[in-house]
């Protein structure tokens, strides 16, 4: 049977027909649609972790017992999960453990570019690269087969591309004859420290120089001759770029880009006159094969920033652009918050009150944008609380009560409460604002830790934030209606001016909470135009259901309209509104 999926479909799929047993994650885009479609298959225990170390914590004990383990992230989730990562290169595995990396060419949902192949070179494992959804599920399977065989954890790289494209898939059966996982001990193999990590590594070593040999063999890696003035080295799905811009060259289609098959390399090198690299970010390919001794060109046609496309290919090799494909300029779209978030009226007040707000990577991330203008900083997970923390230990007494860190419930439990921690252990004063919006929401509504459900929509205990913060010594907390402006903006005045650590708490949910007995729709809201002077206050939230109409003259002045259709009701408009001009819907 045959079915059009997605990258991530697909390897959801592979993992099911591989005989996985437990798959765990954090959601992260555009790596996320992989376990949201690992439920389907209730052979499968999938699971939400509050980070991607954990959830790779999980997939390794899982693998310990014997079972074949799944466990997926985008590229910068590695970083968090590198610490078990470099050791589990060390230990290996007992049943099949693979873990996929999608990473963001272009950054479309990313605050970096970092190419994941660097990181199965630095941690010493293979890793396959897929070109379409076909190959996600196959080169799934193979992945925990090479696991078992070699004795690693065997990393998967897809891109935004081949997450989210679509295309054929033939689908198979479930492996049903694996061993049943059981306890087993190996504590030489499995504990490391120093004596064992020592008899370890060059087992390690001698996995990938055999991966590389064999490497040459392997169907995945192969050899295509056509014109033989021309050869290019690629992979992924930069190599459906090569294919549909110059379908003459000739190819060497690597799927596994570490460790290099580096016999087949030479082999293919010596029967094409000229060799290329294409791929993506770094120069990865094109580097190690440069340290073969083969003269490869790459990075210096083929920019190192930026997703590749077959325009930009076409660019590099000096070839006409294929106008027809040519995408049609559209108008600017900028991020926004939707209409009736709880976030809005929350950075409206920091903006007010002049403070300096380190921020934190979710949904709450676009109160940098314009109107709102509320956000300093952004690094990574979590790193809102430490920020804050840091920048108050070198400014003055009085900037001091200007920081404020905003970060959201589900990163708060991802990396923000060790920063919470630090905060109170060595006295900062600055002020935390925790956006409870009930969900993970920026990554496609996700429950977590405190949300009460898991992934597979099972009742779960709910972490109690404000009694969490309480654990950690917070002693100054306080819950707000982040709708109600005016509460909102005179509580973060008070916990700003305290001399110590404090913690407010928003208390209202994501507006598309997939759980309706969560959120209950206002009433609309509409603008009365003989009551609306034009003074545009109601604009300075930047809610997409406002928008300007000109007067009909042409000339400046005008009013403000409310779109029914997108309006939530929050009711935020209406007390920004001096005039009384905004009133529910008749």
């Amino acid at each position: 049977m045959k079915e059009i999926l997605s990258g991530n479909e697909a390897i959801a799929r592979g993992a099911y027909e591989a005989g996985c047993l437990v798959a765990c994650a954090y959601p992260g885009t555009p790596s996320t649609e992989i376990l949201e479609n690992a439920i389907k298959y209730k052979e499968i225990d999938s699971s939400w972790s509050p980070n991607e170390k954990v959830s790779l914590e999980v997939a390794i004990g899982a693998s310990f017992g014997g079972g074949r383990a799944l466990c997926t992230m985008k590229h910068v989730g590695v970083n968090v999960a590198a610490d078990p990562l470099f050791t589990l290169a060390y230990t290996g595995v007992r049943g099949g453990l693979v873990l996929v990396v999608a990473d963001d060419p272009e950054m479309h949902s990313s605050q970096n570019e970092q190419d994941s192949r660097n990181y199965a070179r630095f941690a010493k494992v293979p890793m396959l690269e897929p070109s379409d959804s076909q190959e996600c599920k196959e080169f799934t399977k193979l992945a925990f087969e090479l696991s078992e065989q070699y004795d690693m954890p065997v990393m998967l790289r897809s891109c935004t591309r081949i997450s989210h494209g679509k295309s054929i898939v033939e689908l198979g059966e479930r492996i049903t004859d694996l061993p049943t996982p059981k306890l087993q001990k190996n504590p030489a193999k499995l504990v490391m420290l120093p004596g064992n990590a020592r008899v370890r590594h060059p087992m390690v070593e001698a996995s990938l120089l055999k991966l590389s040999q064999d490497g040459t063999k392997m169907a995945i890696n192969r050899s295509e001759l056509r014109d033989k003035s021309v050869g290019i080295i690629t992979s992924g799905v930069c190599y459906q770029y090569v294919r549909e811009v110059m379908p003459d060259a000739s190819t060497l289609k690597l799927g596994m880009v570490h460790p290099l098959p580096q016999e087949l390399i030479r082999e293919f090198a010596a029967q094409v006159d000229k060799i290329y690299v294409v791929e993506e970010l770094d120069p990865f390919i094109e580097m190690q094969v440069k340290a073969m001794g083969i003269n490869a060109i790459g990075k210096d046609i083929i920019s190192q920033c930026g997703e590749l496309t077959p325009g930009r290919l076409r660019t590099a090799f000096g070839l006409p652009q294929n106008l027809a494909s040519q995408p049609e300029k559209l108008p600017g779209r900028p991020p926004n918050m939707c209409p009736g978030c709880p976030h809005r009226g929350v950075f409206y007040a920091l903006n007010q009150l002049k403070a300096y707000v380190t921020g934190d990577i979710g949904c709450y991330t676009l109160g940098f944008m314009p109107p709102l203008s509320a956000m300093d900083t952004c690094v990574c997970m979590g790193a809102s609380i430490g920020m804050a923390t840091g920048v108050t230990k070198v400014v003055s007494d009085d900037e001091k009560k200007k920081v404020v860190a905003v970060i959201g419930d589900s990163t708060f439990l991802h990396t923000g409460i060790n920063g919470l921690m630090d905060m109170v252990y060595n006295n900062s004063t600055a002020t935390v604002v925790i956006l409870d919006n009930s969900i993970t929401a920026m990554t496609g509504r996700q429950d977590n830790p405190a949300t009460g459900f898991t992934l597979m929509d099972d009742p779960a205990h709910a972490v109690d934030i404000p009694l969490l913060c309480k654990a950690v010594g917070v002693k100054n907390i306080r819950i707000v209606n982040p709708l109600d402006l005016e509460e909102t903006k005179r509580v973060l005045a008070e916990e700003m001016e305290r001399p110590e650590t404090s913690v407010v708490i928003t208390n209202k949910p994501c507006v598309l909470i997939k759980r309706e007995n969560v959120y209950q729709r206002g009433q609309v809201y509409s603008v009365d135009e003989d009551e609306c002077l034009g003074c545009r206050a109601c604009l300075k939230i930047g809610c997409p259901a406002i928008e300007w109409r000109p007067a009909d003259d042409g000339s400046k002045k005008g009013k403000a309209h409310i779109d029914s259709l997108l309006c939530n009701g929050c009711d935020v408009c209406r007390q920004l509104c001096k005039f009384d001009a905004i009133g529910s819907k008749k």
